[in-house]
């Protein structure tokens, strides 16, 4: 199905956002760092649905007063669904849009299905990654940013992938990494030591969405006992595990679009 392009603004900041024709209850897609609405044109193309670029990310706004926080992500949700007057959505999440997470358990009559791929935990017992750590120091980070060029980037992301850096993906991140979406990245890290991220997840049983665990088990940055303690947390979740996949899993197996696919589709 067609894919479209929105802008529109929100508190005073632009917006971008795309959308194809769903049937039903549309399915929010929500990316992390440091992609946008690109990661799930493939996606929105089977199932239709709404994927806004988070602030500080992509083609929104990266103005400095922004709230780059997880609960900033969520208002963000909750406002953006709100200004386009979609009561209930199927939520997708990857990454740092399991912030998204914290508004469906503060809504849970509005999410219908809730899939979670390789999330950053909203869980206790989660230790930030190398490269977070750097992001999360003062002046490091500034500096580790100041040194980002494409060629290093693809190296840093190596090992997020079971096979090559696929050239397009570095490519579409790599369109959108100015100063604004550094700043929006140093901050958002920041703003979350472990102790918060087992915090923000406390309310996480209120979700009663049927609810899919997606996890590449090649990860090198979460974990893959963590989607076992995502099921855990919110009731009648369940787990699949996805050999030979990385962080983002559906770039290493595309089989993977279709089977998130079938399940948002399911009744």
């Amino acid at each position: 199905m067609d894919v479209t392009d929105h802008t529109g603004e929100l508190d005073g900041q632009p917006v971008f956002w795309r959308s194809a024709p769903a049937e039903g209850t549309p399915t929010l897609y929500v990316h992390g760092v440091p992609t946008s609405s690109d990661d799930w044109l493939p996606f929105l193309a089977l199932t239709g649905g709404l994927a806004p670029d988070l602030l500080g990310f992509g083609r929104s706004g990266k103005g400095g007063q922004n709230a780059y926080t997880p609960e900033g992500i969520a208002d963000f949700v909750e406002r953006f669904l709100d200004m386009l007057g979609v009561e209930r959505v199927k939520l997708v999440v990857h990454d740092w849009g399991s912030a998204a997470l914290i508004f469906a358990a503060r809504h849970p009559e509005r999410v219908e299905r809730v899939v979670i791929v390789n999330a950053v935990p909203l869980l206790p017992g989660y230790r930030w990654h190398w490269i977070a750590r750097m992001w999360r120091r003062p002046g490091v980070g500034e500096f580790v940013m100041g040194l980002s060029f494409k060629l290093t980037a693809r190296r840093i992301l190596r090992p997020a992938f079971a096979g090559p850096v696929p050239k397009p993906f570095i490519n579409a991140a790599w369109r959108h990494f100015d100063q604004g979406t550094q700043r929006a990245i140093l901050r958002l890290y920041r703003s979350a030591p472990e102790t918060k991220l087992a915090q923000l997840g406390r309310e996480l049983s209120r979700i009663d969405a049927p609810t899919l665990v997606v996890w590449g088990a090649l990860d090198p940055f979460i974990p893959p006992r963590f989607a076992q303690d995502y099921a855990a947390r919110i009731p009648g979740a369940r787990v699949e595990q996805v050999s030979q996949a990385g962080h983002w899993p559906w770039v290493d197996r595309a089989d993977l679009i279709r089977r998130i696919a079938d399940y948002l589709g399911e009744n």
